[in-house]
């Protein structure tokens, strides 16, 4: 990584942030799902970041990215970026390809290049969505990344969100969803050290796994 990353996202990726978080996210998550949000002023308001958290809903990462107050990247299916107007859109609005079943390193790759235009970058820690937004087993790839960009990991904690939509459910439930954002957590020095990469990944865990025990 450069030693210049840009400190902000794209203009119209931001300009799309702010359009959707108003007019559709933040109006769901407040009336609808009644969301409350805590420690929202530990989020870096600029420069690269990597947004770990607890996955259950294919809504967590709007509600991430409209909680934590600025846009965050995720990884999508490589598919939906042949999809005719989806794809710019969500290209605008962060998300990057990755291949199903292709190799971490091209995840990895694909995440540092978005923390190097000025993104915050989000990742599940599980890598796939739990029943009851625990994390069993966790994953290396964030505290490898970190490591690699030298960036700081901001601790996510949804709460609620595993019981708004049902498996077999057509439509979310209005039930009460909680977010939490924790201090930012310093990335581990060097991509070589496998046991820090595990002490860190376990760290922010236990952070989430804190956040998420305070529940309501």
């Amino acid at each position: 990584m450069n030693h210049h990353p840009r400190q902000r996202e794209p203009r119209l990726s931001l300009l799309l942030y702010y359009l959707f978080k108003w007019s559709v996210v933040n109006p769901m998550f407040r009336g609808y799902f009644r969301g409350r949000i805590y420690g929202a002023e530990n989020m870096p308001k600029t420069g690269p970041v990597l947004v770990v958290a607890n996955h259950a809903s294919d809504f967590d990462p709007p509600i991430v990215s409209s909680c934590v107050r600025r846009p965050v990247s995720y990884m999508a299916k490589q598919e939906l970026f042949k999809v005719p107007v989806l794809s710019p859109a969500i290209r605008a609005y962060g998300a990057y390809p990755v291949k199903r079943g292709g190799s971490a390193r091209g995840a990895i790759q694909a995440a540092l290049q978005q923390l190097e235009k000025g993104w915050a970058v989000g990742v599940f820690l599980q890598g796939t969505r739990t029943r009851d937004g625990r994390i069993p087993e966790p994953k290396l790839g964030a505290a490898m990344i970190a490591a690699k960009a030298q960036v700081p990991l901001v601790p996510v904690s949804l709460w609620g969100t595993h019981r708004i939509l049902p498996r077999g459910g057509k439509f979310p439930k209005p039930l009460p969803v909680t977010v939490r954002i924790g201090p930012s957590i310093a990335p581990p020095e060097s991509t070589k050290d496998k046991a820090a990469l595990r002490t860190l990944t376990d760290y922010c865990c236990d952070r989430i796994h804190a956040m998420h025990d305070l529940g309501r």
